[in-house]
This record gives structure tokens, C-alpha cells and sequence, in this order.
């Protein structure tokens, strides 16, 4: 197997993944939202696959088929050629990619540790994928280059979404397809914030109990480091999303076809708690009984959810909003 590409800039003084950001890089960043991303990201790089429970088996590669179908559905699949803005790890496209959704992929994120994590997470599946440090307000590719462009979780990160719904439909060939899940709603990220920071008090102080201690309880130097990256959400989390603007967002930007879905009631005000826990407390203190716990728990609040709950509840007080579109084709 040949090498992956991965254009990152010589020039970049980020930090390596698993780095952490230092208290002069964190004061600095809070006035630059895209310093903020790229130190923020690349401290959690090495370590975001554990936090956030993903992988790349036929667990998460039925969540990314479903998030996507669930939205956009089947019909096209493989799509030719995909680009992924703010690619992370590659969770998104790369189990979209395993699902047979796409055959050709490229990856893009800001941050440098996590376009290298990606990569090579590629590469550990037996694929190669390209990818590039880019920012998604000004994709360094041509027109009318992919037939997908796709993203999970970073409409919400980006400043100026506007222009970088812009670059999306420009990069996209026409009658190619945009598809972005997992974007917090205003409501949602209300309560889904208010719940986190009420656990992550609520488990420190438990686990510094004399019988738990030993056991549970993180080192007081990893929650301070785990605090003061954090403190950088408030600034790399820039939006939240009603469903009827974010489509506004893209119509404006000459999508069309545009279609929007909400996500998670219940499974977020279940699923929020169990992961600022999971961080909250010693690494593999928990074990195999409580991640199927959590895992089913999520599962069954998910069907709840979308069989029943977004039968009678309002899409905006869900906590995740999917928003998919088309490109006009050349004959439109």
C-alpha cells in the first residue's frame, strides 16, 4: 500500500496530538476561534477515539449508515468521490466508507493532529485516503470536484458558515449531495450542557470519597488539564442550530432538495451524563459491563425517540439536527 497524503503545513507550530494546551496558548485562543479549534483538537487527537467511544467496527458503521439514511437515504450509493470537512479522527467518512456509501475519500480539518489521526486510522483499515489541513471557509480544491461532501459535528465549530456552505456547494459537482448530522439544536445543547456540568461536579466529588478513591478517581493534575482544555469549548463551539434556519443556511447558499431531521431526546439527556462520567473518572475503572450499558441504554432511547418521541415533540427541542441538499445539475 502506498503512502497516504497529508498536506499539512510545514510552517504550523500546533501542538502534536495529545498534546496539551498550555495557559498562555489557552488566553490567546479565547479571542481566535480557529487558534481555539486547532489547539483544542489537537490536544484531544490521540485520546478523542477513546473519549467519545468510537470505532470502526459494524457498531459505529451502522450508526454513520443510519445518521446518513435516516437524512439523505440510499439511492446513489457509492457515491464517486467524497471530501469530509472537519474529519476529526475520520469516524464520519470512514465508516461511511466501510458501509459502502462512498468509494473515493478525502478528509479536512483544521487541526493538523487530527488530519494525521484520520489518515492513519485510514491506513489501519487497509485504505488510503487523502488528507489535508484545510480550513472549510476556503477548501483548497477546485470546482466541481466531489459527489458527497459530508461532516458530523462541525457546522457548529466553523465562524463564518455562510461562506463555508458556500464552499461546499462550489467544490461539489452538480447533482452532487451534501449531508451534515450530529449539529447541536439551540434547546438540546441548553440542557445537554447543564446536564454535563452537573455530572462532571457531581463525579468529582463522589470519586474523591476515601472508599472510591483509589479506584475512580483521575489524578487531580489530568482534571486540571482536562478543565483548562475544556474551558476552550466555549470558543470552538461557536453555533447552535434551529432546524428551519440551518435550512434557510443552505438555500440561500443555492442548495436545493434541502431536508433537515432531528435526533435524540431522551438519548441525550441519557447519553451526555454516561460520557462526562466516563471522562470524569480514572480511565478503565468502568469496564466492559458498563460500556454495553451505555451503548444498549443509548440504543433503546434512540428507537424511543425516533419512533415515538418525534411522533408528538417539537424537532427543535431534540438535540441533534441532519441537514442534507443537492447541487442543481448543469440541465436545472
Amino acid at each position: 500500500m502506498s503512502d497516504p497524503s497529508v498536506d499539512v503545513p510545514v510552517e504550523t507550530d500546533a501542538p502534536v496530538p495529545g498534546a496539551a494546551a498550555t495557559r498562555e496558548q489557552v488566553e490567546a485562543a479565547f479571542h481566535d476561534p480557529k487558534l481555539a479549534n486547532v489547539l483544542y483538537h489537537d490536544w484531544e487527537a490521540a485520546t478523542y477515539d477513546e473519549k467519545w467511544s468510537i470505532s470502526y467496527d459494524e457498531r459505529c458503521i451502522a450508526y454513520a449508515r443510519e445518521r446518513f439514511a435516516h437524512v439523505a437515504g440510499t439511492d446513489g450509493w457509492p457515491y464517486g468521490s467524497a471530501l469530509e470537512l472537519g474529519c476529526g479522527t475520520g469516524f464520519f467518512l470512514l465508516n461511511l466508507k466501510q458501509a459502502g456509501v462512498l468509494d473515493e475519500g478525502h478528509v479536512t480539518d483544521l487541526s493538523p493532529g487530527m488530519v494525521k489521526v484520520a489518515v492513519r486510522n485510514a491506513e489501519s483499515l487497509g485504505f488510503t485516503v487523502e488528507g489535508r489541513v484545510a480550513d472549510a471557509e476556503s477548501l483548497p480544491y477546485d470546482d466541481d470536484t466531489f459527489d458527497l461532501v459530508v461532516g458530523h459535528a462541525v457546522l457548529h465549530h466553523i465562524p463564518d458558515l455562510d461562506l463555508a456552505m458556500r464552499e461546499v456547494m462550489r467544490v461539489l459537482k452538480p447533482g452532487g449531495r451534501f449531508v451534515f448530522a450530529g449539529e447541536p439544536t439551540e434547546k438540546g445543547d441548553w440542557v445537554a450542557r447543564r446536564l454535563s456540568r452537573l455530572t462532571w461536579w457531581a463525579a468529582k466529588k463522589v470519586t474523591r470519597l476515601p472508599p472510591l478513591q483509589q479506584k475512580w478517581a483521575r489524578p487531580v493534575a489530568e482534571l486540571e488539564e482536562s478543565s483548562r482544555a475544556a474551558a476552550l469549548e466555549s470558543v470552538v463551539d461557536i453555533h447552535t442550530f434551529d432546524p428551519d434556519r440551518l435550512a434557510a443556511l443552505a438555500l440561500r447558499a443555492g442548495a436545493i432538495d434541502v431536508r433537515t431531521v432531528t435526533e435524540e431526546l431522551t438519548a441525550s439527556w441519557f447519553g451526555w451524563p454516561v460520557r462526562t462520567f466516563e471522562a470524569a473518572v480514572k480511565p478503565g475503572a468502568l469496564g466492559w459491563n458498563w460500556a454495553m450499558f451505555a451503548y444498549q441504554g443509548w440504543l433503546r432511547l434512540s428507537w424511543l425517540d425516533e419512533n415515538v418521541m418525534s411522533k408528538v415533540v417539537p424537532d427543535e427541542l431534540f438535540y441533534n439536527v441532519c441537514i442534507t441538499g443537492t447541487k442543481p445539475a448543469v440541465n436545472a
